[in-house]
């Protein structure tokens, strides 16, 4: 994730659209919402959570130069990867949630 400004934030989630979702609504409290990062610019994904993680931590390890070359590799204007995912707005239900007519 990134703002405007380019400030980054690497995670791991289970569900990128949800946690998405909840970084550009602001309703983690910590740095992505202390910071506004609104912009998916990057995201790999894994098969086997132990990979995600161990990926995770080799990026955070990563001095910025390098964190930007790899968005820059497939990304180089910067543009929200999620957007056009919520054209359809659907309100954020647990899965265990069911809906009655």
């Amino acid at each position: 994730m990134a703002n405007k400004s380019r400030t980054l934030y690497t995670g791991v989630t289970n569900n990128l659209e949800r946690r998405v979702v909840e970084h550009k609504r602001e309703l983690v409290p910590g740095f992505t919402a202390k910071y506004h990062l609104d912009r998916l610019v990057y995201y790999e994904a894994f098969g086997d959570v132990r990979f995600a993680i161990q990926r995770e931590k080799q990026i955070k390890g990563w001095l910025r130069t390098k964190k930007v070359a790899l968005i820059i590799a497939g990304n180089p204007a910067w543009r929200d990867l999620s957007e056009g995912w919520y054209e359809k707005a659907r309100p954020l239900l647990p899965r265990a949630v069911r809906l009655s007519s």
